[in-house]
This record gives structure tokens, sequence and C-alpha cells, in this order.
């Protein structure tokens, strides 16, 4: 609370042995320093005395004990309130208009700083920063009338401020000054254009003063004239000036004022300027006209009005007054003055914009025209001033018509075209006035564009014959579609997404050619074609086989037909082999090594080992058994044919046959010398029904005297001719 005695305490407490420790103590206040002290203390005191709303902040210590710096304190915020009345006074009470007064506002016991603010009524008139807790202020009053005068202050305590209650009011009386401002106007009544007005502006009773002091004579916002006491000022009067009339005193802060209005009579009205015809084309003739609409009769005659036309360049007047003519060539400006006695009046500026006949319109194609698409037809011209009518028909037939008044703007139609030969009925026409509606020559010539027909039925074709391709060949791939060129064509070979070939043509087919063609090109074919209707068409796929020449084909069926006679010969060599091995029949001959007789003796080995018509020879244990037969002489000469045909066979086997045992000698006639037995295996020529393990052989014996000594012979050659004739 305001006026509470607050004493700050800031403590440092030590423990040590050495006595009279130096402290150096700091206070800050918002962190501002306020307070600064050394002492061997363990405290100090710091006294605000009674508090003011000045005095509240945020307050900390900081201790440095030996040029140690310590903790410093924590932040203690101190808050305090109210504030003491503000006491206004003022050193004149009664004054006079512009005369000064003193005001001196004060905020007893306040410390800080401050705002004062001074009111009239409830109205702030002035304001002032100071330090201290007064603020003084000069006041002038203008207008008489007693005028109720309070004061208010603010404390500033960052961030924050604080304001106080309003103070005591005084009154002041403002009396008049005895000054007078008189205004005279001569003529003042019946004033007309053209007239001549004087004017008095001056200052009665009117006494020194040390301020300055400026009369002004004032016409609307404008300053005719300035002076002291006295001024005067002559002109013509004009209707379109301002009425009002001002006579103005400033003295200091004092002002004083005298008005008067006039009313000036207009002596004819401001012209008018027209053109006719209202629509012209360059170097077209034209009429300008100038004319006043209403004069004053009483003060002056018609003919007494004189018309001039600005820039009089290219125009002659007429007879009339007011009219002038000429030849529009560009773009102009005009205005018209009229002038009657000396006062002069323009009209409004008239431009004048000579229309450019527009040129034959031209038309084409905006983009592609597709057919069976939106088409968008563009007419325009050259030149032509704006708006302009563009009519669009097809035939003798009108589809529409766009007016144009931008230049950004186009004419473009949307047509639907469903057979190329009908974009050819269109034409279009252009206009800007009214009176070339039916000029032929503003018609375009026919449109003149390509109906791109989008492409359909592709066809892939094969050269020579997808069925007669051989390795070795030029292949033709030929892609074929119905459609307006350029078309671009692109060939693929299934199983691979890139296309093996793309071209553009101006003609409505195009190819791919492989120059050398092998078994690798074999596979299906299609191809894709699209053009600037940017739809594509694919072809059926064609498939391709590769086939091998002529000359491959008989070389293969050569070696194929070599193999199979090679194996067929095998087969069948193999095959009587076997055969002979299985069903043979061994045949058995002896003849002596020194032969007598040309009688051959056979024996014949059977798969019973029956014997017909023949004497057993049996040999002891152990020894071979054979049967001798005695040919009949009838079958000598088969026996000769099959021998014949055995020699033939490359099937005959010799073998020796070797008796582990000496032969009895008793029971077997011996012969002096040597004696040979062949056996000769033989294919049965009855085939071989049943299958034995019977091996045919050849033995042979030579018997010596007492000791019979057995040989084994090999022979190389399947050859009968070697063999000894057969004995009786």
């Amino acid at each position: 609370m305001r006026g509470t005695n607050v004493t700050l305490r800031c403590k440092a407490p030590v423990s040590s042995s050495e006595p009279g420790l130096r402290r150096e103590y700091t206070i800050y206040k918002d962190n501002n320093l306020i307070y600064n002290k050394t002492s061997i203390l363990e405290e100090i005191l710091y006294p605000l005395g009674e508090a003011r709303v000045a005095n509240s902040g945020k307050y900390r210590c900081e201790i440095n004990i030996d040029d140690k710096p310590q903790k410093p304190s924590q932040a203690m915020k101190l808050t305090v309130s109210g504030l003491s009345k503000p006491q206004l006074h003022l050193n004149k009470f009664v004054v006079k208009e512009g005369e000064e007064v003193t005001a001196t506002c004060t905020a007893p016991g306040e410390t800080g700083s401050f705002y004062f603010y001074i009111y009239e009524d409830s109205n702030e008139i002035k304001e002032k920063q100071v330090s201290s807790n007064q603020a003084e202020f000069k006041l002038r009053f203008s207008s008489v009338n007693t005028r109720r005068i309070h004061c208010t202050y603010t404390i500033l305590i960052p961030p924050d401020s604080v304001k106080s209650e309003e103070s005591n009011n005084v009154n002041v009386s403002v009396k008049e000054l005895p000054i007078t401002i008189h205004l005279d106007i001569d003529p003042e009544n019946d004033v007309y254009e053209g007239d001549q007005l004087n004017i008095l502006c001056k200052v009665i009773n009117f006494e020194h003063s040390h301020e300055s002091v400026r009369l002004l004579l004032i016409q609307g916002t404008q300053i005719l004239s300035s002076g002291v006491t006295n001024v005067s000022h002559s002109m013509v009067a004009q209707a379109n000036d301002p009425e009002e009339f001002e006579c103005k005193l400033e003295m200091g802060n004092v002002v004083k004022t005298a008005t008067k209005r006039i009313s000036v009579i207009e002596l004819f009205s401001a012209p008018t300027l027209t053109m006719s015809p209202a629509e012209i084309f360059e170097m077209e003739n034209m009429t300008l006209t100038c004319k006043t609409e209403h004069y004053a009769s009483e003060r002056i005659r018609k003919d007494e009005l004189i018309y001039t036309l600005d820039p009089s360049q290219n125009t002659h007047n007429h007879d009339r007054k007011g009219v002038f003519s000429g030849k529009s060539k560009s773009e102009s400006n005009y205005t018209c003055v009229a002038e009657a006695r000396g006062i002069k009046k323009r009209s409004k500026t008239l431009t004048v914009r000579p229309k450019v006949f527009v040129s034959i319109p031209k038309i084409s194609v905006v983009g592609r025209a597709v057919l069976g698409q939106p088409v968008k037809i563009l007419c325009q011209s050259d030149s032509g001033s704006l708006p302009i009518n563009y009519t669009l028909f097809k035939d003798p037939s009108e589809v529409r018509t766009i007016s144009i008044e931008l230049r950004s703007q186009q004419a473009v139609f949307d047509v639907n075209i469903t057979k190329p030969e009908d974009i050819k009925k269109y034409i279009c026409k252009a206009s800007n006035s009214h009176r070339h509606n039916n000029s032929q020559h503003l018609l375009s010539e026919k449109l003149n564009a390509t109906v791109i027909v989008p492409p359909s039925h592709a066809v892939l074709m094969v050269v020579p014959d997808f069925r007669e391709i051989y390795e070795g060949q030029h292949l033709y791939l030929l892609c074929r579609v119905d459609g307006t060129p350029p078309v671009t064509f692109k060939w693929y070979h299934v199983g691979n997404n890139l296309p093996l070939y793309t071209n553009t043509s101006n003609e409505d087919n195009s190819r791919y050619e492989v120059p050398t063609v092998s078994k690798e090109h074999s596979g299906r074919y299609y191809c894709e074609a699209f053009n600037h209707a940017n739809k594509v068409v694919r072809s059926e796929q064609v498939t391709i086989t590769v086939q091998m020449v002529l000359w491959k084909k008989a070389l293969i069926g050569g070696f194929c037909l070599l193999a199979v006679s090679v194996l067929v010969v095998v087969c069948v060599l193999c095959f009587r082999s076997k055969r002979g091995k299985r069903d043979g029949a061994a045949e058995l001959s002896v003849k002596p090594s020194s032969p007598k007789s040309d009688d051959s003796l056979t024996v014949t080995l059977t798969h019973n080992t029956e014997v017909y018509n023949a004497d057993k020879v049996i040999m002891d244990s152990g020894a071979a058994v054979s049967v001798w037969t005695k040919r009949p002489p009838e079958e000598d000469v088969a026996i000769d044919e099959e021998s014949s045909m055995v020699t033939k066979e490359p099937d005959v086997e010799y073998t020796e046959v070797v008796h582990p045992r000496p032969v009895d000698p008793a029971r077997v006639p011996l012969r002096k010398g040597t004696d040979t037995v062949y056996s000769e295996l033989q294919n049965s020529p009855h085939g071989a029904a049943d299958y034995h393990d019977y091996h045919g052989s050849v033995e042979y014996a030579e018997l010596n005297g007492e000791q019979p000594e057995i040989s084994h012979y090999h022979p190389e050659v399947n050859n009968f001719q070697d063999l000894p004739m057969p004995v009786d």
C-alpha cells in the first residue's frame, strides 16, 4: 500500500575463522542497479521509505566476498498500489480570445516517469512526458465561452503503467476581442458571367498586438489576396467559379472570419460537339457540329457567339456557324470553343475513331480435322475495326454468327465432319458495318483442308507366300491400312514387346524387309498403324515357318537312307549268324591221309543222336561216339549241292576235339601213317524250332603205330576246297 515504510535486507552469512571478510553488496530493481555498498557486515539494509507506486518491481541482491562472486539471491516482487490525486492550478481565470493561460498539474508525493494530460471539458487537448511530479502547459482559447479544465497523470512501471484519478476542475472565462471583419462585393446581385466584380476585405477596431496578424481573401479554396488590415480584389465573374467568398483574420490562435455568397448567371451554356454520321470509316467525309443549348438573350445576341474547333487541321467551316467538315484519316481528339464578351467555354473532348473496313476473311482449321470428331474452324481477318461479325456457311446454309469485340477473341466454330468431302463446303463472311452486309467481296474462299481419316482394316501380307519361305530368301512384310497419310507403321514379332521396325510413310502402306531369312525368323508377326487421328489399329497375326532348302533336305535324306541301309545289313547279318548257331547241324567227313578211293564216308550228327542205315562203332569208355554212314549214290548230288551252300555261309566253324585217353587198337583198325577226322557244323536248312546246346566239332586223330599222338588244329579259312576227299 502507498505510504508503507519498506526496507530491503541483503544478508550473506559466512562460516569462516577469518574475521572481517570484505563483502560487496549490489541491489537491482528490474535488472537495473539501484544500490551498491562494500562492508564487512553480514547484512545491509536499503530503506525505500514510504513506498510509492514507482517502487513496484522485482528486486534481487548479489554479493562478492573477497572479489569472489556468490550465488545471487532470488528475485522478490514488490507491488505498491494507490496514487495521489493530481492538483491543477491556472494563472488566469478570465482571458480574451487568443490570450495565453498557464496551467500547472502536480502529482503530490509521487516519483518515477510521468505522463501528464490536460482536458477541456472531456476532450484531451495536450499531453507531456516528464521525469518530475509536475508539468506546465500553455493554453490559448479562440472562441468566446467558459471552459472547464482538469488534468490527470500516468506513472510508467514497465511493462505496465498506472493512471491516476482526475484532478480538480478549474473554469476559465474567454471574452471576445473588440474586432470586426467587413467583406464587401460590388455588384452583389444580378451578376452575369463577364461582369466585373470588386471585392473589399478589412478589419475594424483593430488593436495593436504583439501576435502575428494576417488578413486573407479566399474564393473556395483559392487565396485571391492577403494583407494585414485591408485587402481588395477585382475579377470577372464566371458561372463555374465557387460562389462563396471569405475574409479571414488570423491572429495567433484567434481566427475571425466574414463570408458572402453571390450567384453568377450563365451568359451562355458550354458548347457540345457532335459528329455525323455516327459511324465513319477511314477517308470518309464527316461533319462536326459545335453549338450551345441556351444563352442569356437579355445580355447577348446569338450571332455574338463565336465557335472554333481545336485542332482545326483537315477541316473547314461551312456557311453555318459552328459546323465543320473534313475527311477522317486517323484517330483524333476534337474540342469546340464558344466565346462571347470575353467568356470562353470549351466543350468536352470528342474522340473520332475512323473505322477500318474489315479485310477479306481467311478460313482455316484449328489443329487437325479428324473424320468423325468435332472440328474447329477459324474465321479471321487480318485487319478491320471491332466489332466484327463472322458468319459461317455450309454451302448456302448459315451455320452460326460470332461477334468479336476484343482483340483477344477469335471466331472459332465447332462443326462435325461425317464425310471427307464435306470440309470443302464451308465458307465464312466478315462484316463490321451494316452498310457492307451484302458485299460479296467479304466472303472467304472455300475451306481447303485435309480431313484425316482414322486408320482401319490393317492387313499384314508376306512376300513370298508364308507357306513357301525357305532359308536364305528375302522376306517382305507388307502392312497396309485404310486411312489418311502420313501413317506410322510398326512391325512386331510375337514374344518381343519392342517393335522390329518403325516407319512413317506418306502412303497407306509400308514394308519391312528381312534380307536373309533363317529359322530364327519363324513365328507369328503382326503390324500396327496410326496417323494424326491418334487411333492405333492392329493387323491379324501371320504365322511364318521358315523351311529348309531342298539341297539340305536331299543331303539329309541321303544320309538317312545310307544309315538305314547300313543298319538293315547289320541286322540281317546278325540275325543269320544267330540263327546258324541255333539251328545248324554238323556233318563229319573222314578221309585218310593217303586216299585210295574216290568214295567218301560221311557221318552226320542229328539233334536226337539217332542214326539211320548205319553201323555203330563203339569205342572205349571216354572216347567219342560216331556213326559211320555210307552215302547212297543218289544222294551224292544233293550232298554236293548242300556242301556248296554251306561253303557260302559265313557261320562255318571248325573245331578240333582231342580224346583224353588212347584208343583201343583192337577195336579200331589202324592204318599206317596218320589218319585225320574232320567234322563240319552246318546250319539246319529247316530253321531252329527248338534250341539245343550242341556244339558240332571236327575231330581228327593221327595213329602212329603203338602210341597214338593226338594234336589240335584250328582252320583259319572257312573253305572246303582244302578238305580231303572221303574214303570208301
